[in-house]
């Protein structure tokens, strides 16, 4: 028997593919019947998603909702959370409607649900594949246990334009880490099957090339060739597709001058026939109704455009419910695009056990057992620690010693809570988030002494703190003291302190959707603060809040350390803490590259050369470069430092000259040289320098996340296949070309050990 075990998993793969075939046979048979009794009406009903108590991101809100769903006119809601009150709506649909359909519950669970994590750009740069899986499964759990099974989660545009606000919601530059990220994502909150119900329908957004927004301005055009599609910018989202996410959204702007919501090659020729996505397609919200004001038509119109193209169900503009019937007898549409669209969304309903018992998820005794437990606060602390970067730390200063220190903690972001968890935050509190000052009390205690001092305002832009109060919230205000006077107060903790700690930055409101910055610093409030507390001539450690990579020159000069932190969620001042005092050693790196100034944006490390690339030379000219700055980044993709120190040794390649399928293997020795245990990012990069189309002077290819011992050291091994070769041609075939490659490993996208191998077909 044991000669033929290597037949198991082959077995174990029939039997899966057995059983996958009975429950798609069987759903489809359920299906099919539920159609044969509905009439047009009810179809289209089931292609209307409405919010109920949503703040409006879009130009409607859903009205009469009660009605429409009682009158088989709706197929999903959002903004409508706990177990009780998701009860009382999923009553209405499966008791008063004509067919008894039960809805699907939805809302923007983006980096947790009660129990916050990091933004998503915080968790990217962890680097942690198995820590941003378990942040989306904790997620999943606490929001099922809250009675949603869909989620608007994970958003994977790649961004290279840190002005846009919702680069704090994705997973940065890179399409290879991004591409990880919402595998990862989805994964986590698909959990084991959808049909359990601590797990969550998850939706990639936003379909496609959203970050790409000209001007980094939200809602902008993007406007992008073919080959940078293929390459750069749609692989993360066929990797959440590929990880079996059930769902996709439409983005706001246009593809190939194209809106997405109504664009046929994107949301058909591409998403169905060239990947396969069987899953159904939402608009965001109100964006088919958005392509009135891109200049496609009226709303008939535009909405005939959007079902014909590939979307499924439309998000608040009711478009579809109130022109479809009526296109559909001019000749507009057809039944089969109808019915299509409403059996895409009968099944994912299907598929979330919804038929089989539509309150699976109002267990009420979860809501108070699954929620915000022990547990999920202490994931949450260890999870945003692994996140943080440490930018710079001149002369050791961190960690700070836990006994006999007079600390002088300053900034508006020092005793706050609010602005703990950052952007998308619908079921988050953040009365129940942990200040830094309060972290730093529970991990140091009164081996410190703490010598608080507020110093500045967020902003004193009176202009500012307006757009910043959406919705009616004071989410920044002004002090009632003068800045003149905090700025004493916190001099005055300065005189007495040891070392400075200015807690800085970005507030909440200030990234995220709608929340575009044309300058990327820290406001001038804060700058002054800072530059007095750097003119006491005490060391001064930058703790920096921020949804985006920051223009910091000043800050890089004459801080003596910078910890950047993200918003790293419900647990952020304990999170800080821990890192500010070494009970954690930070280990982030970034995934966005830090520009200089915001006249280098857009500013990545997977660029292609010029004709004339600038060789560094501050005197050449007629070459790619600024006159008044370098080209480089303040700090690049991939850094990140550490309390220790790591080296690494020459690489070493199995070949030098390989041929067809063959693997090289590439080999570095690294070691912990410093005092403290840690963990370094070990990324692998590949260069083709000859190649059919010009390519990028290099792309991250893999990465291990490696701990040692202080004074340790530990071999670290890539395999590199001709799989890893691979990009898209002019043609956009899939292929990779004989040649000479260069591989490079090290601990970021500028510092490298490389070496050349020569590959032929």
């Amino acid at each position: 028997m044991k000669r033929y075990t290597f037949l198991l998993p082959l077995l174990f793969l029939l039997i899966t593919l057995s059983a996958k075939a009975q429950t798609d046979a069987g759903m489809d048979a359920f299906v099919k019947k539920l159609m044969s009794q509905m009439t047009l009406d009810e179809k289209i009903g089931q292609l209307n998603l409405v919010t109920a108590g949503y703040p409006p991101t879009g130009l409607g809100v859903s009205l009469g909702v009660e009605e429409k769903i009682a009158g088989g006119q709706v197929g999903g809601i959002f903004g409508v959370y706990g177990a009780a009150k998701v009860r009382g709506v999923q009553e209405l649909a499966v008791t008063k409607s004509r067919l008894k359909i039960p809805l699907i519950f939805g809302l923007d669970v983006i980096h947790g649900h009660q129990t916050i994590f990091p933004i998503p750009l915080g968790l990217s740069a962890s680097w942690d594949m198995n820590l941003i899986e378990k942040s989306a499964r904790i997620a999943a759990v606490e929001g099922t246990a809250d009675g949603l099974n869909w989620t608007f989660s994970p958003m994977v545009d790649i961004a290279r334009d840190p002005r846009w606000g919702r680069i704090s919601e994705g997973s940065g530059e890179d399409a290879y880490l991004g591409s990880r990220i919402a595998a990862a994502m989805v994964k986590g909150y698909q959990g084991p099957g959808l049909s359990q119900n601590n797990s969550m329908m998850a939706c990639v957004k936003h379909f496609g090339l959203y970050g790409a927004a000209e001007g980094g301005r939200d809602y902008n055009t993007v406007d992008m060739s073919r080959n940078t599609m293929y390459n750069y910018f749609l692989p993360p989202y066929k990797a959440g597709l590929d990880a079996g996410a059930g769902s996709i959204m439409t983005s706001f702007n246009v593809v190939d001058a194209v809106p997405a919501t109504g664009n046929r090659w994107l949301l058909t020729d591409l998403l169905r026939k060239q990947w396969g996505f069987k899953g159904f397609v939402v608009t965001d919200y109100t964006s088919l109704n958005e392509m009135i004001e891109h200049g496609l038509g009226d709303l008939q119109t535009v909405s005939a455009l959007a079902l014909h193209a590939g979307v499924d169900m439309d998000m608040v503009g009711e478009g579809f419910l109130t022109t479809l019937k009526k296109s559909l007898k001019e000749g507009k549409v057809t039944q089969a695009e109808i019915d299509q669209a409403c059996r895409l969304v009968l099944e994912a309903k299907y598929k979330l056990g919804l038929f089989e018992d539509p309150y699976r998820y109002v267990d009420e005794k979860r809501t108070t057992s699954d929620i915000l437990t022990a547990e999920h606060r202490q994931a949450a602390r260890e999870i945003a620690a692994h996140t943080f970067v440490l930018l710079k730390n001149d002369k050791q200063t961190l960690p700070l010693k836990k006994q006999g220190a007079n600390i002088a903690l300053v900034g508006p972001l020092a005793d706050n809570r609010r602005d703990m968890l950052g952007t998308w935050v619908v079921a988050g509190d953040w009365q129940k988030s942990v200040s830094v000052k309060e972290g730093i009390q529970h991990v140091a205690g009164s081996g410190v002494n703490i010598l608080y001092a507020k110093g500045a305002n967020i902003t004193d832009d009176t202009a500012f703190i307006h757009r910043l109060n959406f919705f009616g919230q004071e989410m920044v205000s002004l002090d009632k003291r003068t800045p003149d006077e905090m700025i004493r107060e916190a001099a005055g903790a300065a005189s007495q302190a040891d070392v400075i700690v200015a807690v800085l930055g970005e507030s909440q409101s200030m990234s995220g959707e709608s929340s575009s910055r044309s300058d990327i610093g820290i406001p001038a409030s804060q700058e002054r603060l800072l530059k007095e507390m750097v003119a006491t001539g005490k060391p001064v450690v930058l703790v920096l809040f921020t949804g985006r990579p920051l223009t910091l020159p000043w800050e890089a000069e004459h801080c003596t350390s910078i910890l950047n932190v993200w918003a790293p969620g419900t647990e952020a001042g304990n999170a800080i803490a821990d890192v500010l005092f070494g009970d954690v050693n930070p280990s982030g790196k970034l995934s966005a590259t830090f520009p200089r100034s915001v006249g280098q944006i857009p500013l990545y490390y997977n660029h292609k050369n010029t004709g004339r690339p600038y060789d560094g030379s501050p005197q050449t000219k007629f070459r790619s470069n600024y006159l008044d700055i370098s080209n480089d980044p303040l700090y690049p993709f991939g850094y990140g430092l550490s309390y220790t120190t790591f080296s690494y040794s020459d690489l070493k390649l199995s070949k030098t000259a390989l041929k067809g399928a063959e693997k090289l293997t590439a080999t570095i020795t690294l070691t912990n040289t410093g005092k403290y245990d840690g963990e370094e990012v070990v990324q692998l990069y590949i260069s083709d320098p000859v190649a059919t189309i010009s390519r990028s002077v290099k792309d991250l290819k893999g990465f291990q996340k490696v701990m040692l011992k202080a004074g340790e050291s530990k071999e670290i091994s890539f395999t590199i296949t001709p799989e890893d070769l691979k990009f898209y041609n002019s043609d956009l075939k899939y292929d990779w070309e004989s040649g000479e490659f260069v591989i490079g490993i090290g601990t970021n996208s500028d510092e490298l050990k490389s070496g050349k191998v020569n590959w032929t077909k």
